[in-house]
């Protein structure tokens, strides 16, 4: 059994969507950018995709060496600071086209007021013991940045106060009261540097969310402080079962999954200061956790592929977690593919979710066609670009056929589709098939990246009324890229395709 639906698109319609996919990405935490096989991912991501910033945790961990001290003759400790880290790291973002979107965090132990710390590497998470000695140190990293990079570029950097401090494991007791006094004081500096800085918050995940994001933007207006953006995160699984070095998980119904964003937005609007204000969701997955076996699947694509034709709709972006599997929230993977965040797995293996990104990236015209399946835009030229997905949330094995119809001219086309489903480009089965290796050789990595591609069908067509049928069959879990572009046939003298074929002299 297949489900099977038509699609007709009529002349002159024209339908809002805004793909914003682009804007932002997000990545392990900042340290781990000095690594090789880290840049080799991430240019892989920038060559094929093409993303604006970047956002990452850690920018303050001890590891990226910013904050030194020493004292003085009087035995006073003095602050200094250590940019070396920072400029490697910066400059292989820019050499790449990214911009960082600064998150400001995590606490140097140097300045910390306590020794709560939060994953493998050990991420401090409490305040300060002194708010002045903190914001002398993000100021001066801006004012470093500004004379380093140029104030017009890094005046356009997006600056973001903490991650998700409405979980007690990213800020001490969650203590929301604390954190809007970090927000106050850090706010406050920024602008003090320069007004035209761009700066948000509270970056909460869900659970609390709303609670914290109403009474952010209250303390915010009472205050009267700097406020240009909010943020926040969505992820879109159940409570996660732990098996050996795993999580599994199930994925939320989509639409209940989007009824969280729209709260926010809802918050938001309800305050005349800040109704209409952006919303950017600075982390967003299928699972929030980074050794879940969904997000090395093909469903994580389809499903990815559904929330990226809605995530525009209300938010200004919306930033992936994570480009790439060099991350070790958990500690270091045992295996390539441990179930990372990211869309590449280590050795630059793509997976299926990089193709949706890829895909989407090259929808740039006129949405005349948006639904649960499928989204179609036409370019000024009049060609059709497309995205079909057919996600398998409830496990059901079918597949999807789809019939569209699109308005057309009398003219030659040809249709290009990019398939990314279970069969043809699933680098999780073929890693299973040879045995599931820790460690992969040179040889494996290399078939592993040979299938790791979409399949390519081309097709040539004659429209001789004024709409043209094309038909996909989407396996279960597929995603599916097409174009149908008009041919003006020019052959050389002489040349005859059909002839070749034919076998003809």
């Amino acid at each position: 059994m297949s489900k099977a639906k038509s699609i007709l698109v009529e002349h002159g319609i024209e339908i809002p969507f805004h793909n914003r996919m682009d804007f932002c990405v997000g990545t392990g935490r900042m340290g781990l950018a000095l690594h090789k096989e880290y840049y080799e991912q991430l240019k892989l991501v920038q060559n094929v995709i093409g993303f604006k910033h970047i956002r990452g945790h850690g920018l303050f961990c001890d590891d990226m060496a910013i904050c030194q001290s020493y004292e003085d003759e009087c035995g006073k400790q003095v602050f200094e600071y250590n940019f070396t880290y920072v400029d490697r790291v910066m400059d292989s973002y820019i050499s790449l086209g990214l911009r960082p979107f600064l998150e400001l965090g995590f606490m140097p132990e140097k300045m910390a007021s306590g020794n709560q710390t939060v994953f493998y590497w050990k991420g401090n998470v409490t305040p300060p013991k002194n708010y002045n000695d903190w914001t002398a140190m993000v100021q001066a990293l801006l004012h470093h940045l500004i004379e380093r990079y140029g104030k017009e570029d890094v005046l356009q950097w997006p600056i973001e106060v903490w991650n998700e401090p409405n979980l007690k494991s990213f800020w001490k007791d969650g203590d929301m009261q604390e954190y809007f006094k970090l927000y106050e004081y850090t706010a406050l500096a920024v602008k003090e540097v320069n007004p035209a800085f761009k700066i948000g918050g509270p970056a909460v995940c869900g659970g609390t969310d709303k609670i914290w994001i109403r009474s952010f933007l209250e303390y915010v207006r009472e205050r009267k402080l700097p406020l240009d953006f909010i943020t926040r995160h969505h992820y879109a699984t159940f409570l996660p079962e732990k098996s050996g070095h795993y999580e599994y998980t199930k994925l939320h119904d989509l639409k209940e999954s989007f009824k969280l964003l729209e709260t926010t937005r809802e918050i938001v609007d309800s305050f005349d200061e800040f109704c209409g204000m952006d919303i950017h969701i600075t982390e967003f997955n299928t699972s929030y956790v980074p050794n879940c076996p969904l997000h090395d699947t093909n469903l994580n694509a389809a499903y990815t592929a559904a929330m990226l034709s809605l995530l525009g709709d209300k938010h200004a972006s919306y930033s992936y977690w994570t480009f790439g599997d060099v991350f070790e929230e958990k500690g270091v993977p045992f295996t390539t593919f441990h179930g990372g965040f990211g869309m590449v797995a280590n050795g630059c293996i793509p997976k299926p979710t990089f193709w949706t990104f890829a895909f989407y990236k090259q929808l740039q015209g006129t949405c005349i066609h948006r639904s649960e399946e499928a989204i179609i835009v036409q370019l000024p030229d009049g060609n059709y670009r497309g995205i079909l997905w057919n996600m398998d949330v409830n496990y059901t094995d079918e597949p999807l056929e789809l019939e569209i119809k699109l308005p057309s001219k009398h003219a030659d086309y040809c249709l290009i589709s990019k398939t990314v489903d279970e069969e043809c480009c699933n680098p999780l089965k073929l890693w299973h098939d040879m045995g599931e290796p820790a460690n992969l050789s040179t040889e494996q990595i290399a078939l592993l990246k040979e299938h790791a591609v979409p399949l390519i069908k081309l097709e040539s067509m004659v429209s001789t009324e004024l709409e043209i049928d094309i038909s996909f069959k989407l396996k279960p879990n597929a995603v599916i890229y097409f174009e149908l572009k008009k041919v003006e046939r020019k052959s050389d003298r002489g040349y005859s395709y059909e002839r070749i074929l034919k076998g003809e002299k």
